[in-house]
């Protein structure tokens, strides 16, 4: 049995019904991936995973534990959350900012120790940023606020980090730096990592494990050469993929692809004798 995994779990905005009855069981030091279309309820779904929402029926099991029961500071010590648009850093410092995932091991009184300073430094050092310590976060660039932000789940030092579209309002360098850099987290320290991504090759690439969602419910969840192919890939997001493989990894990826709505649509078009036909009947 995985660390953590859900049973029956049901997510309500109101009386719409997002996440319908999943039951999935989260790898253990594993990297595993979230994709599927717009408003199929990725994002909900870590949310609810990491206690930010709560969820109307079901459970969140993490330990043997429902988190829902689970104190929040020795939640905070097994799993740590990078929203897709963190809170503002305004007027804050690198370290400033780092410091704040010490928060669940902080006495009454909210004063750092020394360890505390050691984990922030070591959380700035394997992210590429402790050069930027005492630097303004606004100062920086884009790729270089993700950094950081990835520092400050890090000083957290949980073995679950959880991300939501790490790699957005990134470049093509910025996103690869990113996902190079959970890779690694992953390969070298064993940590899990989960994150949604928009990006089918990056999933393929970066993911050892991908859970494909549509409308709430899960497709199908495996591996790359099991969630990369023609007929998921249609049942998920409606394309007609061509796959290939990546001459790189050798993994399945997405080579081109045509809306299957869209080859509908221009078939009508390119057969106005079928349109005349559609009309008089």
């Amino acid at each position: 049995m995985a660390r953590l995994y859900t049973n029956d779990l049901c997510i309500s905005y109101g009386e719409r019904l997002i996440i319908k009855d999943l039951s999935i069981e989260i790898p253990d030091k594993k990297v595993t991936a979230i994709i599927g279309p717009n408003g199929c309820g990725k994002s909900t779904l870590l949310k609810a995973i990491t206690r930010i929402i709560s969820h109307q029926s079901g459970t969140v099991v993490l330990d043997g534990e429902n988190i829902a029961k689970e104190n929040t500071k020795i939640l905070a010590k097994k799993m740590a959350i990078l929203p897709q648009t963190p809170e503002s850093a305004s007027g804050l410092t690198v370290g400033e900012l780092v410091s704040y995932g010490r928060f669940p091991y902080q006495n009454g009184f909210g004063r750092l120790t020394k360890k505390d300073y050691e984990v922030i430094d070591w959380a700035l050092d394997v992210t590429g940023t402790i050069d930027f310590k005492f630097r303004p976060v606004d100062a920086l660039s884009g790729g270089q606020r993700q950094r950081v932000w990835i520092a400050m789940a890090l000083a957290q030092e949980t073995e679950i980090i959880f991300l939501d579209e790490p790699t957005t309002y990134l470049d093509m360098a910025h996103q690869l730096e990113v996902l190079e850099l959970l890779q690694n987290l992953h390969l070298e320290q064993e940590r899990t990592i989960v994150m949604v991504l928009h990006d089918l090759n990056q999933a393929a690439r970066f993911a050892d494990y991908i859970i494909a969602l549509k409308d709430g419910e899960i497709v199908k969840a495996g591996s790359c050469e099991e969630i990369m192919t023609h007929s998921v890939l249609k049942e998920v997001f409606q394309i007609d993929a061509e796959i290939g493989r990546d001459p790189r990894t050798n993994k399945p990826m997405c080579v081109t692809y045509n809306l299957i709505k869209g080859e509908q649509k221009n078939e009508e078009i390119s057969n106005p004798i079928s349109i005349a036909a559609s009309a008089i009947s």
